[in-house]
């Protein structure tokens, strides 16, 4: 019995130091997989944290004269890092306060990259573009960033509230403010509708809202920042034809002695604009009111024709 004990003992212990034993194996193969893992990851932040900036501020901003929101292109030529040719060529235009620039074409043809320029995301190649007579590259960049309301293609929010996200432009923004911006983008219903109100929770990236939903807020953003020139990138896509047309109306009342440059994919909600500029192929190819581009651009009629074609075969869906 005592010789049993006895090798019940030693098998335990054994099996107990060969446990130990395949433990530290496994976690020495676990680093040798991990060590090299974190090498290439330490020299990838190493070399962003090493990347030069494209874009710096000013070493001596210059002040506008006035600030009314005047925005001029002249002969802009942008290309992208590594690209083969320019995805804008040669754009000159200028937009003025109180008037709508609207810039419609196909997919591709380079509205969104022309926009980004305008809160100068990106500095163009060559050619300039001027807020109230200040080349960008020469404008101090915290006044740039409040006189230019972007509201991008892909609407994002951030973690948060809602209070929270409308206030990233501007951070004295009264409740008031907040709630007269919600209405003028028509989001007010549903914040109400939230248990919580301006204080309900936005998860990273406005996941736990609808892509409506998203975009209203960040058109409510914008609105709080009260900019000088509005810039909407087919900010309206996921919007239903009836709270679009309210929104477009209420937004009137806001813009109106401010500059707005919208990019659009429908043709109908572009109809009243001061100016519309067709863009192909990075250029500009015509310009004008929906009327004299009806009778002069064949680009312009075949982006009408095959829109009205789309909703007539869906049943008049815009």
């Amino acid at each position: 019995m005592d010789q049993g004990l006895i090798e019940v003992g030693s098998l335990t212990a054994f099996l107990q130091y060969l446990l130990q034993i395949l433990m530290a194996v496994m976690m020495g193969t676990f680093m040798m997989m991990m060590v090299p893992r974190g090498v290439v990851c330490a020299e990838r932040i190493t070399e962003v944290l090493d990347t030069e900036p494209t874009m710096n501020a000013p070493a001596h901003p210059v002040e506008p004269a006035s600030h009314n929101g005047r925005l001029e292109f002249h002969d802009v030529t942008f290309q992208y890092p590594g690209a083969e040719a320019p995805v804008l060529d040669r754009i000159s235009f200028t937009a003025v306060p109180g008037q709508t620039l609207a810039i419609i074409g196909a997919t591709g043809s380079g509205k969104s990259s022309l926009v980004n320029l305008i809160p100068r995301l990106f500095d163009p190649v060559s050619g300039k573009v001027t807020l109230d007579g200040v080349p960008l590259t020469e404008y101090p960049p915290q006044q740039l960033a409040s006189s230019v309301g972007l509201v991008p293609q892909k609407p994002f929010l951030f973690s948060g509230t809602i209070a929270s996200n409308l206030r990233f432009g501007r951070q004295d923004a009264t409740d008031e403010e907040l709630w007269e911006a919600l209405a003028v983008a028509q989001a007010d219903d549903f914040v109400r509708e939230k248990p919580e109100g301006l204080d309900a929770p936005i998860s990273q990236g406005g996941t736990n809202v609808s892509g409506g939903q998203r975009q209203r807020l960040c058109i409510a953003r914008a609105i709080v920042t009260n900019p000088r020139v509005y810039v909407f990138d087919d900010s309206f896509s996921a919007l239903d034809v009836t709270t679009d047309a309210n929104l477009r109306d209420a937004l009137h009342a806001v813009t109106r002695n401010s500059t707005v440059v919208t990019v659009a994919q429908r043709v109908s909600t572009i109809t009243g604009a001061d100016q519309i500029l067709v863009l192909e192929h990075g250029r500009i190819t015509d310009r004008g009111t929906h009327r004299e581009l009806l009778d002069s651009s064949d680009t312009y009629r075949e982006i009408v024709e095959s829109q009205l074609s789309a909703e007539q075969s869906t049943g008049g869906l815009s």
